[in-house]
């Protein structure tokens, strides 16, 4: 049994994305959250008003596809577009430094109590 999503045919996604097939840059990966900074406006196209929706609360690239049932590369481009008229602001998760991260020795008597149970 294979499970399929149907994305949309191949002319709706080129129609979507304007005949683009990849953003302009690497801004948006899949955990980037996206926060909407304006309401959607009248003419606007609808999968652009409806990330504005979604992202009134920020929420990840990879939701956003989910929810919009379409290509993590389609969602990447209208972002882009949202993005470069100022609708839209983009938060990259903090790099984990390894001051954040327990004591390797600690971990050691972590795994070392683990294994003697």
């Amino acid at each position: 049994m294979s499970l399929r999503v149907n994305t949309g045919s191949p002319d709706r996604l080129y129609t979507v994305t304007g005949g683009r097939s990849r953003a302009d840059d690497d801004t948006f990966d899949l955990v980037t959250l996206i926060v909407s900074e304006c309401e959607p406006a009248q003419g606007m196209q609808s999968e652009h008003v409806r990330i504005l929706e979604l992202c009134r609360h920020p929420t990840a690239v990879v939701e956003v596809a989910a929810e919009l049932k379409l290509p993590i590369t389609v969602v990447r481009i209208l972002l882009g577009d949202l993005l470069a008229t100022g609708r839209i602001t983009a938060r990259h998760p903090r790099p984990t430094r390894s001051a954040d991260l327990p004591d390797s020795a600690l971990l050691k008597e972590v795994l070392n109590g683990l294994r003697n149970l």
